[in-house]
Parts: structure tokens; C-alpha cells; sequence
């Protein structure tokens, strides 16, 4: 579901920057006062598994269409919900920065869309009270689907809504509307399945991990490091070549809306100036090496499974540099933690 600037106005796009920068300061905020040392590391190295499980879509029966996991139900059932705000936006960063995947003036719909629902609405209203003091696996399957179906509608209602207020006439509301929101339904169920087998996945084997957040029980940060850090590297840089060749939800409702998936883009103002930028910015386009992505817009059909030594670098390259970011928010902000407590002292 990452929108490109061409879905966008300025004003709505400059909005949701405004609010998704406010909300991250709030997470910030918030997450100094329970952060540990234990955590930070878990953000980075989910976040990076986030990122290359983004990378492989999974086709839609008989639609045509396919999905990709928005990955915000693990993270916020894992880290709570303003370590899963910081993880989300800083995965969407580095895709939009650096694989030119959203548009930069859309980044801040984006991290509003796929961050915001799961996190603070989905999780304490859906999860957290169905699985409250009875966290079977069938209690967190339910719980999982639920709360990403819940969270995905409401980022699929924000998307037709924020275009409707950019005073895009080709997609209609109501048209837009009755395309996004089932399609987008059909996708939650297979990442609500997802989601509840990673998490019961989780509790089978460090079911500690599941308590960072509290820090009541303690576990080795290593081992699940390596072990999710061998996942994530084994699904960006292999399983990636096995995503389905169908375009996603927003492209595909867009297709039959417009006739085409990509609307075309502003040739003035600060629009085409943002696209500079990125293009500039973007060392791996589209997942790809720049001389693949040219070969293939030059006619090569699609192929699956796609072996590409692009998308294995760009799986693997894409999940460090969120672990690194990730590393530089939390010991950032722990280091603001620590310096307030001497001072306090």
C-alpha cells in the first residue's frame, strides 16, 4: 500500500508529514520511559525482517491482484506499540529513500497508513483484549486476523480518502471505495494468517521474547538475533525471488479505476523537485540494480520465479541499513534517556 506523489496533493502530503513526524516524536517520547537494553536490538533485527518479508508478494486467488505484509501486527505484538511506530516508519524510509518505493511527499501517508492502525488502534482495541490472560494459539490467530483486517481497512479507507482530498477526479470515491476496501480485505486474511503463525512461532520457541516490552523475563538477545537475522536474510535474499507478478491492492484498484496503475505525476511545483531527489537518492530502483531495472522496462517479460542477483543485494543491503537505522533511533534515544536520569540525579 505505498502511495506514490502522484496520488497526492501537496497540502494533504505536507498534512500527514506533519502528523506522522508528531507521532513519532510522541513514540519517541514515550519510549524513553521503558526502553532496555534488550529492546533496541529486537527493534532492529524485526524491523530488518520486516523489510525483506515487504519484498514477497503473495497472489490474491482470482483477482489478479496480490499483497505484501504491512508488518505492523508483529511488530507492536512483539515491541509494544511506539517501538513498532519507530520500526515501521524507519522501514518505510529506507524503502522510499533508497529503493524509490513510495513517493518521498507520500512518505508521511504512508507511515500514517501502515503505522498508525496497527499500532494504536488495532492492537489495544482488537489484540490486546482478546488475548488478555489467554494467549492460546488459536486465541492469537483469531486475534492476529482480526486486528490486521481492522488495521488494513482503515489504511485502504485513508488511502481513497487522501486522494479524495488531493482533488484527484480520476478515482472517484465511491468507485475507489468498493475496489480498495475488498481487495484489501482479501490481503489482510493472509497477513493475519501470517502474522499469528510468526507470533505463535515466537512463543514456542522464546516465548520471553513476547515480554520485552516488560523486561520481566530475561533471554538471550543473541540467539534470536542470529535466528531472525538468518530468516531475514534468507527471505530478502532468496525468497524474494518468488513474489508474485501481479500488481498489489493499490495498483490494481487504481488499474481499474483509471486504466492504468500509475497516475501520472505533477511537472510542477515542489512535486517534480521531490522526484529529483529521490531519483538521486534511490541507488537501488525498484529492488533492482539500475541497468536490470532498464533491461526489463525495455520489454522483458515477467518470470517466476525471478532469480535476480538485484533483488537478493537489495533484500539483503535494505534489511541492514534499517537495522542500522533502527540501532541509531534506539541508542539515541536511550542516550537522551540516560543523559536525563544523570541529570535528574
Amino acid at each position: 500500500m505505498h502511495m506514490a506523489d502522484a496520488l497526492l496533493s501537496p497540502g494533504v502530503g505536507t498534512t500527514f508529514w506533519a502528523g506522522s513526524l508528531g507521532v513519532i516524536g510522541y513514540c519517541a517520547k514515550k519510549l524513553r520511559e521503558n526502553i532496555n537494553e534488550k529492546m533496541i536490538p529486537l527493534m532492529g533485527i524485526l524491523a530488518a525482517f520486516i523489510f525483506a518479508a515487504q519484498m514477497i508478494n503473495f497472489t490474491i486467488p482470482g483477482t489478479g491482484s496480490s499483497g505484501h505484509i504491512g508488518g505492523g501486527m508483529i511488530l507492536v505484538i512483539i515491541l509494544g506499540p511506539y517501538a513498532a511506530f519507530i520500526a515501521v516508519a524507519s522501514v518505510l524510509t529506507v524503502q522510499c529513500l533508497f529503493f524509490a518505493d513510495g513517493g518521498i511527499l507520500a512518505l508521511g501517508c504512508n507511515i500514517w497508513n501502515m503505522a498508525v492502525y496497527p499500532c494504536f488502534i488495532a492492537y489495544p482495541l482488537i489484540y490486546a483484549p482478546l488475548t488478555k490472560g489467554n494467549k492460546t494459539p488459536g486465541r492469537i490467530m483469531i486475534a492476529s486476523i482480526l486486528s490486521v483486517v481492522v488495521a488494513l481497512e482503515f489504511g485502504a479507507l485513508s488511502v481513497v480518502l487522501q486522494t479524495m482530498f488531493s482533488g484527484k477526479t480520476e478515482l472517484p470515491f465511491t468507485t475507489f471505495l468498493v475496489l480498495m476496501l475488498p481487495i484489501h480485505f482479501a490481503i489482510a486474511i493472509g497477513e493475519g494468517f501470517i502474522t499469528g503463525g510468526f507470533v505463535n512461532y515466537i512463543r514456542v520457541i522464546k516465548p520471553e521474547v513476547l515480554d520485552v516490552v516488560e523486561g520481566s523475563r530475561a533471554f538471550s538477545v543473541k540467539k534470536v538475533l542470529v535466528s531472525i537475522g538468518i530468516v531475514a536474510i534468507i527471505t530478502g535474499g532468496m525468497l524474494s525471488w518468488f513474489a508474485s507478478t501481479h500488481p498489489d491492492g493499490l495498483e490494481w484498484s487504481i488499474e481499474r479505476v483509471y486504466g492504468k496503475a500509475v497516475l501520472p505525476g505533477y511537472e510542477t511545483g515542489i512535486i517534480p523537485d521531490l522526484r529529483d531527489i529521490q531519483e538521486k537518492t534511490a541507488i537501488l530502483p525498484d529492488y533492482n540494480f539500475p541497468a536490470g531495472k532498464e533491461e526489463k522496462s525495455e520489454g522483458a517479460a515477467d518470470s517466476w520465479p525471478a532469480v535476480n542477483a538485484g533483488t537478493s543485494f537489495s533484500g539483503i543491503i535494505g534489511s541492514l541499513m534499517v537495522l542500522g537505522l533502527v540501532f541509531i533511533l534506539g541508542f539515541g534515544i536511550n542516550a537522551v534517556k540516560s543523559k536525563r536520569r544523570n541529570m535528574v540525579i
